[in-house]
Parts: C-alpha cells; sequence; structure tokens
C-alpha cells in the first residue's frame, strides 16, 4: 500500500508541476487579464498587443505586415511570405504609436522604416500603384484573384496615408531621418492617380497589365474609400479635378441619404450589393485614421456626424438584436467583414450571421468611448480565450460557440491607431498637419478644424 500512495502522490506532484509549466507557457503567450486593474491598463495592453503584429510580426525580409497570422499554425492559408498593402499601411501608424508609448525604440523605428520603403521603392508598381498582395521576399505581385494582379488604388492609398503619416512624424529629424522624408516624398508623387481615371471623370479601383481595366470597379458612393479621392486631389504630380469627386464619388449629389436607422441619420448612402442598410464598420475607421473627422465637412456631409452615427447603429443593432444571437448587448457589439465561420464575409446590419469581429468596436473609440471600452473590459474580463498574442483574434460566435485563433493586418491595424486618436489625436494631427493634405482637401471643398 505505501509503494503505490507514493506512486500515486509523485504522479499528482508531476501532474501539477505540468500544469502549473504549461500555463506558464500559456501566461508569457497570452495575457493575465485578471491582472488588468483599470481601463487605462487595459487601453495600454491591447495598443501593445495589436501594435506588436506589425512589428514581431511582421514578413522579416520587407518589414511590412504579413496578409494575416495564424496562432495555430503559425503562418497563413496563404504564402508564408505574403504582405498586404494597405494593411501595411495602417501598420506604418501602427508602429508610431509603438514609439509613443514606449513599446519600440525611435532609432529601431526608424530602421524598420528605411527597410521597409527600400522595398517598395522596388516592389511592383503600376502606374505608381501597388497591387493588394505583395511577394515579401521578391517585390512581386501575388494576385489577389485571378484578374487582380495588377495595381489597386484602394490599397494604394491606405499605405500613402501611412506613409504620409511617418513623413511628417520625421519631418524635423537628423539627417538619416529626413533621408526616409525624402524617399516617401518621392514615391508618393510617382503613384498617377490621375491616370487611373481611365479618361473619365471617376477613379477607377484596379488595373491589370495583363487584364485591362477587365475588372471594371468605379468607385463610387459612400463606402471605405474617401482617402483614396482626398490623396488623389492632394498629389503634387498626378491630381484629379473636382469634377471627378462630384460626379464619380459624390454621383452627382445622389451619395446624400435622407434615411434614418434606430433614430440616426445615416447621412450618405451606403451602396453595397445588397439591401443592408449601413456599411461594415470599416467604412469608419479605414479613411480616418489620419484624415480627422472632427469639423470635416463638404457640400455632402458632415463627416463626424456620418462616423458617429454609424458606431451608434451597429451599437443600437446589437442591443436590439433583431435575430436573437446570443451575446449580443450593450458590451458585446460590433460588426464588419472578417473572417466568419464559412470564410470571408462583410457583416453588417442587414448581413448578419452571429459573428463579432472585436475591431469593429475598438476601433471606434474616438466615435463611442464609453460604449467601446464596455467591449474592451468584456473581452478581457470574461472571454480571455478570445485574446491572444497580438490581442483579441479576428472574429468569434457566442452563437455557434466558434472562433479561430487568427489574425488578419485590416483587422488588427486600425485598433491601436484609432484607440491613440482617441487617447492623444496622433495619428489625426500628423496627417492633417501635412501639406499636401491640406491641399487635397482644399481642392474638394472640404472644411476643417484644423
Amino acid at each position: 500500500m505505501n509503494y503505490f500512495k507514493t506512486k500515486y502522490l509523485l504522479f499528482f506532484i508531476v501532474l501539477v508541476l505540468f500544469n502549473c509549466d504549461k500555463k506558464k507557457e500559456q501566461s508569457s503567450r497570452y495575457p493575465d487579464s485578471s491582472k488588468i486593474l483599470s481601463n487605462n491598463d487595459l487601453l495600454d495592453t491591447i495598443q501593445k498587443q495589436t501594435v506588436n503584429y506589425f512589428w514581431e510580426g511582421a514578413e522579416p525580409n520587407s518589414g511590412l505586415a504579413r496578409e494575416r497570422l495564424h496562432m495555430d499554425d503559425v503562418y497563413p492559408t496563404s504564402p508564408k511570405n505574403t504582405v498586404t498593402t494597405g494593411g501595411s499601411g495602417f501598420g506604418l501608424m501602427a508602429i508610431l504609436v509603438g514609439i509613443e508609448r514606449g513599446y519600440i525604440p525611435r532609432v529601431e523605428a526608424l530602421k524598420r522604416y528605411l527597410k521597409i520603403v527600400n522595398f517598395l521603392e522596388n516592389a511592383d508598381r503600376f502606374h505608381g500603384a501597388w497591387p493588394h498582395w505583395i511577394n515579401g521576399e521578391t517585390g512581386k505581385v501575388v494576385p489577389f484573384s485571378k484578374k487582380d494582379n495588377g495595381g489597386d488604388l484602394v490599397e494604394t492609398a491606405f499605405l500613402v496615408q501611412g506613409l504620409l503619416t511617418v513623413s511628417e512624424y520625421f519631418k524635423d529629424g537628423n539627417k538619416e531621418e529626413l533621408l526616409l522624408v525624402s524617399k516617401i516624398e518621392k514615391l508618393w508623387k510617382e503613384v498617377e492617380w490621375d491616370w487611373y481615371t481611365k479618361g473619365e471623370e471617376v477613379l477607377y479601383w484596379h488595373w491589370s497589365p495583363e487584364y485591362g481595366w477587365e475588372m471594371n470597379f468605379p468607385v463610387g458612393g459612400y463606402n471605405e474609400c474617401l482617402i483614396m479621392y482626398v490623396l488623389a486631389a492632394a498629389s503634387p504630380t498626378h491630381f484629379i479635378s473636382k469634377s471627378v469627386y462630384d460626379k464619380g464619388w459624390a454621383l452627382n449629389g445622389n451619395i446624400i441619404s435622407k434615411d434614418s436607422l434606430y433614430g440616426e441619420p445615416l447621412v450618405l448612402n451606403y451602396f453595397e450589393h445588397d439591401d443592408a442598410p449601413v456599411g461594415p464598420l470599416f467604412w469608419a475607421h479605414y479613411s480616418y485614421l489620419g484624415l480627422n473627422p472632427h469639423g470635416l465637412q463638404d457640400q455632402y456631409a458632415d463627416y463626424w456626424k456620418l462616423v458617429q452615427n454609424q458606431a451608434k447603429i451597429h451599437y443600437k443593432y446589437a442591443i436590439d438584436n433583431p435575430l436573437k444571437y446570443k451575446g449580443y448587448g450593450d458590451s458585446l457589439w460590433g460588426l464588419t467583414s472578417s473572417y466568419s465561420i464559412t470564410g470571408y464575409a462583410g457583416h453588417r446590419p442587414g448581413y448578419d450571421l452571429g459573428v463579432i469581429s472585436p475591431t469593429a468596436a475598438l476601433a471606434s473609440f474616438p466615435y463611442a468611448p464609453t460604449e467601446s471600452m464596455k467591449m474592451l473590459v468584456n473581452l478581457y474580463k470574461n472571454h480571455d480565450s478570445l485574446i491572444g498574442k497580438y490581442g483579441p483574434f479576428d472574429a468569434f460566435s457566442l452563437q455557434d460557440h466558434w472562433f479561430l485563433p487568427r489574425y488578419l493586418a485590416i483587422d488588427q491595424g486600425p485598433i491601436p491607431v484609432m484607440i491613440e486618436n482617441y487617447r492623444t489625436g496622433l495619428l489625426w494631427k500628423l496627417f492633417m498637419g501635412n501639406k499636401d493634405a491640406q491641399r487635397g482637401l482644399k481642392n474638394l471643398g472640404f472644411k476643417t478644424i484644423n
């Protein structure tokens, strides 16, 4: 009996030690949310984690953001060296947050930025525009779809937004920092925005040397692409006229909406392929990482009202929860394009699959700080299995007991940037201080408070 007691006692001790090691290993990978004591701690934690997606998680040769990272199998299903143009633009801005918050030394960030810009100088471009995906080792285009193997003007706009913001940050710096600024200036001037009109009064999203304009996507009606038109009007070398904005983007005034949802005016029409009354929440984020919607107005909209109302509509929709999905409410809300149970999907009121995407609410901090904080606290206090090394995983469904330990660059990037805009306005101040951006806004008839 003593032998067996000793044997089982030893087995129990080994089991306890094993479990302690496992918990220690997990705690080194994932945050211990029980130790987070304040809202500021939470904001610091999530910013540090999400910035790290673009710092530690970057593709090593180019320094750019991987399209996606899977913590279950480390690398994405697409080639592991695939980098994303738009997501990298968000990442450039996220790294600035890292510098200001003390996560990343300025000198190390400068080295990374120079690596990135040197790579972009030699990567495939099509009339100055980069493709959606690039091979991070070779700089060659990786087709996003069969005919999408050339220039992507929208993704290029997101990248340029980030580049110009970085340029503003370093413009009064030392010799090496000024070299970075001059390199960014050259890349910016080489984007042929006017060429992407195809001689018409609208900007086209894609062009391919193999398929020409066959993608046939004129960008008009409200979506995530406002920044593209602003930058196109701001270009010192390849600018568009205001008529391209008025007729192409604003559809001769038909972009204005008189409709409301949950008592909130839509302000602009959300043109989509279905009857969903309002867009996914990334439409309120991507163009506004640098473009400050506070006091931003033109003949068509008050843009603060536009983006704030979109966040309010999503919040009120979650409380209403017309499809009775499990968990929806005042501390679990936000629909946007993200991973879904059956693949990538554009979640929004009117097209709701029961999938919550944390970036939707967390990147809305400037618009709905109380509501966004409720979501943040709920995630870190009650759902820490949905939090990984680089912050909240991309999407989950309590209704279907589903989540994937995976990330998308375009979803992680807006989180630290928009939280920083909420806390200090850092990225808004930088981008809106750019003289070209200011000229572009003026050329399109915008009023700003900057």
